[in-house]
């Protein structure tokens, strides 16, 4: 995953990584916020959804400590992030600027 984790996150649209787990709560309740989200923005925006049980060595290269944890990189640069459940008008508020 790692190689194509790198080429998935370097594109001129923003990319939104999940990292997850199915026995996770809060994950349950990000997954629909996202893909409204998804739906909403189109081909502006990319969602993807990495489960940290399955992707150990991914979520340790990003330091990602808590589920759900969501970054948002550009060109392979992660712009924010943020751990714990995040709703929709927030994360337009923060992709407005990248669209």
């Amino acid at each position: 995953m790692k190689g194509n984790f790198a080429a998935l996150i370097n594109d001129s649209k923003p990319v939104i990584v999940d990292f997850h787990a199915l026995w996770c709560g809060p994950c349950k309740v990000q997954s629909p916020i996202l893909k409204e989200l998804a739906a909403e923005l189109g081909e502006r925006v990319r969602v993807i959804k990495i489960d940290v049980d399955q992707n150990n060595a991914l979520a340790s290269q990003y330091q990602v400590q808590s589920v759900p944890t969501l970054i948002i990189f550009k060109n392979g640069k992660p712009l924010w992030r943020n751990s714990g459940v995040t709703g929709k008008a927030e994360l337009l508020k923060i992709l407005n600027p990248y669209l």
